[in-house]
């Protein structure tokens, strides 16, 4: 008689979701930890994830304690979620508020970006993308018990903040975040393939 194949182990998927629609989001402003709210429209997409998420069990819910995200949680169905600051937007320090046009005029640089140059401190310190990263590093180590026990995690918050967290799960710097962008009120998942640390879903419609 055959010996039994090894049972594979089990290991649990993060599930990330941006909140919807702000103002500042909707005009391309830098938000970072001004604490602003959802439009309508924002609204009505997180209300879209309620159905999808509901037929999903997950054994952790954690959110930005920023409201556009806690929001997003509260509309989606999601009853039981606690608040993390590891999960808050990055920083912007100097460039709260503006957008990518303005702080391009500001430095007489065309080709600024979010991720080209350090961030100056402003009414906060600002924050760099490696500080970000370690952050959702230290987060990412705490769901490892949750994740090998088989039980998935969701997490709701902001687009940088997200996208540094995936970069940070599939080993690759911070920087490297600005090769994915994520839409407001969109689902992505990161899990494994074997034991490499994958995603396997990115910037979905609910």
């Amino acid at each position: 008689m055959s010996p039994a194949a090894p049972t594979p182990c089990a290991r649990g998927e993060i599930w990330l979701v941006r909140h919807g629609q702000t103002e500042w989001s909707r005009t391309g402003r830098h938000t970072g930890r001004t604490d602003i709210g959802l439009t309508v429209i924002g609204e009505d997409e997180a209300k879209a994830l309620a159905e999808p998420l509901a037929s999903h069990a997950f054994g952790l819910a954690l959110s930005s304690p920023l409201i556009r995200a806690r929001h997003t949680a509260e509309l989606a169905g999601m009853t039981e979620v606690s608040s993390d600051v590891r999960l808050l937007e990055w920083d912007y320090g100097g460039w709260e508020g503006m957008t990518t046009d303005e702080i391009r005029a500001q430095r007489h640089d065309e080709k600024w970006t979010i991720w080209s140059s350090p961030v100056p401190p402003g009414t906060t310190m600002g924050e760099q993308a490696t500080e970000v990263a370690s952050r959702t590093g230290a987060l990412l180590s705490e769901l490892r018990p949750v994740l090998s026990s088989g039980n998935d995690v969701i997490l709701f918050a902001h687009g940088h903040v997200l996208r540094i967290l995936t970069a940070t799960w599939i080993g690759l710097p911070a920087v490297d975040a600005r090769l994915w962008a994520l839409d407001p009120a969109r689902v992505s998942i990161l899990g494994h393939e074997h034991e490499q640390q994958v995603v396997r879903q990115w910037n979905g419609r609910p």
